[in-house]
């Protein structure tokens, strides 16, 4: 994977972790439970996704 790729993929994930939190913090403003799930759901699947990808990389560089 080259440095351009690499750079997209972990960009976007920041941008989806930052989404998520804002949906956290602002359900909790507005009260609304759903957003506070969809931003902790989508919290939660980055890292896992994150995780694995490192792991798949580490791998491959073995």
């Amino acid at each position: 994977m080259d440095i351009k790729n690499n750079i997209l993929y972990w960009s976007l994930m920041v941008l989806i972790l930052s989404f998520g939190a804002f949906l956290i913090v602002f359900g909790e403003k507005d009260d609304s439970p759903g957003a506070q799930m969809i931003g902790l759901v989508m919290i939660v699947t980055i890292i896992i996704t994150a995780i694995k990808r490192i792991k798949k990389n580490s791998k491959q560089n073995k």
